[in-house]
């Protein structure tokens, strides 16, 4: 690690033959390969390909999506058909880089992309306020690409911008035109559609304006206003007779908010229906993902008639829940209950032994890792961990799990456990450390002890010295004012050196979660929400429909705490169990 720190802080200046020599004492290492990705974005900086060609199939783990786009422009300029892969890539691309931006140039100019993938791309950019990918997308249009200064107002001050601009007589100003309107959405859906609704629908061409309704129904359904499905309807009937939301270009992220404020709409008899267009019109490997097995599911099950059809969509459910039913997740656990099935654990793997405990112990890979965590150096030492675990077996990935559990670096005992398919040990995935410490914390505030359990094993792994981006500490992830404010009123003594405290730390912890729970009823979903984004936000997203709580949860706005809700409630069961 020394050596990389060593060459990686001059690789700018570095030549070929020095990383040769680097890769020669250190093969097979991660450091050989991390280096190898630095490596090849500084060879893509310098436009040097034939050195970027020899060295880009001995990148390993090949996770670096400029990498990616790099090492397209290079098979392109082989002579090879990369469009889709291109287009799906750059699309994927969350910041402005050097690579994504050269290869679709180069694309555009080979006449391999188009405008419309260009302006797509600017939609996508402004709709996920990305302002400087925006930009960047709209400069390759060149002779065609609207100046700097009307973009920024376009995207700055939509409602002025809108007001001002008198039509779409061209591509440039439609385009323009729906930047705008997604931008005025993503802080006043309604004034968007009203501006939609009042005059840029008739002027914009009808993939735009179904375009522009899909974005500000998205927003709208983020937000969870009743009126998203409407406008979700209003898109969809803009589109050409028999086209789905893909044909029109919508992303993912768009159809998943789709379904969710079909599911929201819960009077509404033909919900199930428009759930089900909407999972229908994802993508291959969205629509593999549980969540959408799941309510695809559910949908064909309340849409099942009677006669030959009803009977099809029935077994077409039960294909579904079957697929997901012996998984270990919230919809893997939905979907078992919907098949009528109780919860069971797997058995036990058999013990180790001792030749397979040996190895994992003598693993220099796994060795290292731990002498980075122990040197305070984590995420350096996660990511030795993760790649000594790539091509392990299930019994090798429990060995080197185990190891993990004996030196109490749980968050890796977890996380490498959580990787075998065949072997469960359910023992080592939602381990108890601290046991008479959290249960008596638990006990002694009158919360399920499962229930804190899965609580921490989500915010901390069991990391006693944890902290957030945010300021959270300890194994319950506690913010400091919370913490301030939950020893107030248990009229105990703190100071903020007290919150890594274990015993502290899981006082105050179980004290404010048991707010939470009475604040809302005994709830645990809607506490686990509190508990990460706040009762303020918790309170904001019970308004509306009663709904059964995975339709709830589903439609939660935040991509973290919706994720934590479910998993805390998935793992609570499991610790129960």
């Amino acid at each position: 690690w020394a050596d990389y720190w060593e060459l990686n802080g001059r690789l700018n200046e570095a030549r070929q033959e020095e990383l040769e020599a680097f890769w020669a004492r250190w093969p097979g290492t991660y450091v050989e390969d991390r280096l190898r990705n630095d490596w090849l974005l500084e060879l893509g900086r310098r436009r040097d390909w034939p050195h970027f060609a020899a060295e880009f199939p001995r990148f390993k783990l090949n996770d670096d999506r400029e990498v990616t786009c790099y090492q397209l422009l290079q098979r392109h300029q082989a002579g090879e058909d990369v469009r889709s892969a291109a287009r799906s890539t750059w699309y994927a691309q969350r910041e402005a880089d050097d690579g994504c931006a050269l290869l679709a140039a180069t694309l555009l100019e080979a006449k391999r992309f188009t405008p419309a993938d260009v302006w797509q791309r600017a939609r996508q950019a402004a709709e996920a306020g990305r302002p400087r990918v925006l930009k960047q997308a709209v400069a390759l249009l060149q002779a065609e690409a609207p100046g700097d200064k009307v973009v920024t107002e376009a995207y700055e001050q939509p409602q002025r911008f809108l007001a001002k601009k008198a039509s779409a007589a061209n591509r440039p100003a439609a385009e323009l035109a729906l930047i705008a309107l997604v931008r005025l959405a993503s802080s006043d859906p309604a004034a968007a559609a009203q501006a939609l609704q009042e005059r840029w629908q008739a002027a914009l061409p009808p993939e735009a304006a179904a375009w522009a309704w899909s974005a500000v129904a998205k927003q709208a359904a983020w937000k969870l206003l009743p009126e998203a499905d409407g406008w979700f309807q209003q898109a969809a009937a803009l589109s050409a007779p028999g086209q789905s939301g893909r044909a029109m270009e919508w992303s993912d992220d768009t159809l998943a908010w789709r379904a969710r404020a079909a599911l929201r709409s819960s009077t509404d008899a033909q919900r199930w229906r428009r759930l089900l267009d909407a999972v229908q019109a994802m993508s291959a490997a969205q629509q593999a993902d549980p969540t959408w097995i799941y309510w695809k599911a559910r949908a064909l099950q309340a849409t099942a008639e009677a006669g030959p059809e009803g009977d099809a969509r029935r077994v077409g459910a039960q294909v579904l829940l079957e697929r997901i039913a012996g998984q270990y997740h919230f919809y893997g656990k939905l979907a078992a209950e919907e098949l009528g099935r109780t919860q069971v654990l797997p058995a036990r793997p058999a013990p180790l032994s001792a030749a397979e405990r040996q190895r994992a112990e003598q693993d220099p890979g796994l060795s290292r890792a731990l002498m980075l965590i122990a040197l305070g150096l984590r995420n350096e030492g996660v990511r030795e961990w993760n790649f000594s675990l790539r091509e392990l077996s299930d019994r090798e990935l429990l060995a080197a799990a185990q190891r993990a559990c004996d030196r109490e670096i749980w968050d890796r005992c977890i996380n490498t456990s959580e990787r075998t398919r065949g072997e469960i040990d359910m023992a080592q995935r939602f381990p108890t450390p601290f046991r008479a410490d959290v249960l008596a914390a638990a006990q002694d505030r009158g919360v399920e002890p499962a229930y804190v359990y899965g609580l921490i094993r989500q915010e901390s792994r069991f990391v006693t010295d944890a902290r957030s981006s945010v300021g959270a500490s300890g194994l319950m992830q506690v913010m400091p004012a919370t913490a301030k404010w939950t020893a107030k009123r248990l009229g105990v003594p703190f100071t903020q050196e007290m919150i890594t405290d274990k015993m502290t730390n899981l006082r105050i912890g179980t004290a404010y979660l048991k707010f939470v729970l009475d604040d809302f009823g005994g709830s645990q979903a809607l506490a686990a929400a509190a508990y990460n984004a706040g009762p303020n936000r918790s309170r904001r997203w019970r308004e509306g429909p009663v709904l059964e709580v995975a339709a709830w949860a589903e439609n939660i706005p935040f991509n973290e705490t919706r994720d934590y809700v479910k998993k805390v409630l998935s793992n609570a069961s499991y610790y129960a169990a």
